[in-house]
């Protein structure tokens, strides 16, 4: 080998990474990838929302099963000339300017288990007859009543049923989207990490094959070895320095789709370093699927679809049949020139309604509804079961390739530790003339191969390591439910 040889080899480092000889770099594992993500990326924010969303979603179901106060006011001025009836019968056209002030107070409870509500109301009003300036009130000290529709749909009593589970639901989902957040920012990590493998095996390529090229020069002066060999050489330089600037477009490509998904700025370069280390446990196939089946939001979204179909069915039923709707109000009322007087020997008064809706002839739309609800709730309760049955092989065919990806990491390191091995072997037999070139081809296409099989088989260990957590919501690594500070969200 010549001294121009050996001063390549010794700045080999720095003439083939000039794409990290930048100012601003941030070197990043994948553990910290998946933190920033799951704080920073558009997924991890959107599902920020959408819980928030379905947190007051919450609240304001359970505020239906509270008491609830309001005050209402509706005053109005009333300045026209109307047609009045007269005492005797006849009828005029009577200048009228009236100014009318009310105010009311009303305390209602929704019973979820009948559907209906009762109420409590207090209220007055004010009359102004400005054309005589003459005044009077109307008081309604107390008035207690109850409204009620018979035979019809509760929707309190199936959001009972319903908004809990869906509730529980988004609970789950938020937890899952952060491990699928992981997922995604993993296929982010892993594609950079190939392409930066990739780059890094390009150049290496490239100056071995320039080394050669340049060895080969001084072997063919000599007559050592034949023009064609000389022009392979010659070849495959060309073909890696080609090598070289595509996977240098790769890693700029990748780069870009981390750091977006990141939320980080277009100018930071991202250094991503590969844990060799891979965790070494066993998951049990009847604790997956139990976990799963506890803690999945599919689960959950499948308990809820059932009672939604159930609803829909006794919506239907109600709609289509008979109907009645109570109203009953008793209390306290009195009038009076002022507003103390209207106060003073308050009288009784009761109302009590009751309306009615018999269809008599519909031509039998009533019991088509019927008949479409409950068709759809049972197509429902077949897609459930289906899923269901999807569901849990899913879990058992990831668990399996879980258990089996471990081993299959460590076959690859081996294998990659050996094609590395062996060609460096057979450059150093090549070198000595001892070894063709057709050998040595071979050497680097296994070399580059093993790589890339090591590095995809850690991005396979990791995805299913996070999919299995996404969908059992449980860390088998260090045993313990997978949880998250909901309430500070």
């Amino acid at each position: 080998m010549t001294i121009k040889q050996l001063i390549y080899f010794i700045l080999f480092p720095v003439v083939v990474n000039p794409l990290w000889a930048q100012s601003s770099v941030m070197n990043l594992s994948l553990k910290e990838t998946i933190e920033r993500a799951q704080q920073h990326s558009p997924d991890a924010q959107t599902a920020r929302h959408g819980f928030r969303s379905e947190y007051w979603n919450y609240k304001s179901y359970k505020a239906n099963y509270l008491p609830f106060l309001t005050l209402t006011s509706n005053p109005y001025l009333n300045r026209a000339i109307n047609k009045i009836t007269m005492a005797d019968g006849t009828i005029k056209f009577v200048e009228q300017n009236v100014l009318s002030a009310d105010l009311s107070l009303t305390l209602t409870q929704n019973v979820a288990w009948t559907g209906g509500s009762f109420f409590v109301e207090t209220n007055a009003q004010r009359l102004d007859m400005r054309s005589d300036k003459t005044t009077s009130w109307q008081t309604s000290p107390f008035i207690f009543g109850y409204s009620q529709t018979l035979f019809g749909y509760n929707a309190l009593k199936w959001d009972k049923k319903i908004e809990p589970v869906r509730y529980v639901e988004a609970q789950k989902t938020y937890l899952e989207t952060l491990e699928l957040v992981a997922v995604r920012a993993t296929d982010r990590f892993f594609a950079l990490a190939t392409a930066q493998s990739n780059f890094e095996t390009a150049s290496t390529n490239y100056a071995n094959a320039d080394t050669l090229y340049q060895y080969a020069q001084g072997r063919y002066s000599i007559g050592t070895i034949t023009e064609n060999e000389m022009l392979q050489l010659e070849l495959n330089r060309l073909t890696e320095e080609t090598n070289r600037m595509n996977a240098q477009i790769e890693v700029e490509n990748a780069m870009q789709s981390l750091r977006s998904y990141l939320g980080m700025q277009e100018d930071v370069e991202l250094q991503v370093a590969i844990d060799q280390h891979v965790p070494q446990f066993w998951i049990p196939l009847d604790e997956a699927i139990m976990k799963a089946q506890t803690n999945s939001p599919e689960i959950q979204n499948m308990i809820r679809r059932k009672f939604e179909s159930e609803s829909a069915v006794a919506q239907a039923k109600a709609s289509a049949g008979f109907k009645a709707d109570i109203y009953i109000r008793f209390g306290l009322t009195q009038t009076g020139d002022k507003l103390r007087d209207a106060y003073k020997d308050p009288l009784d008064q009761q109302l009590i309604s009751l309306g009615l809706t018999l269809p008599i002839l519909d031509w039998g739309r009533g019991k088509g509804k019927v008949r479409v609800a409950k068709s759809r709730r049972d197509l429902v309760y077949t897609q459930v079961d289906q899923d269901r049955m999807d569901f849990d092989l899913n879990v058992r065919k990831l668990v399996k390739q879980f258990n089996l990806q471990a081993q299959r990491v460590q076959i690859a390191e081996r294998t990659n530790q050996t094609a590395q091995r062996r060609h460096d072997v057979a450059r150093r037999l090549y070198i000595l003339g001892k070894s063709t070139i057709l050998d040595l081809n071979a050497s680097i296409t296994e070399k580059d191969s093993a790589r890339r099989n090591y590095v995809t088989s850690l991005y396979k260990y990791w995805s299913l390591y996070y999919t299995l957590r996404s969908i059992t919501l449980y860390d088998f690594e260090h045993n313990h439910e997978l949880k998250a500070d909901l309430e500070n969200l």
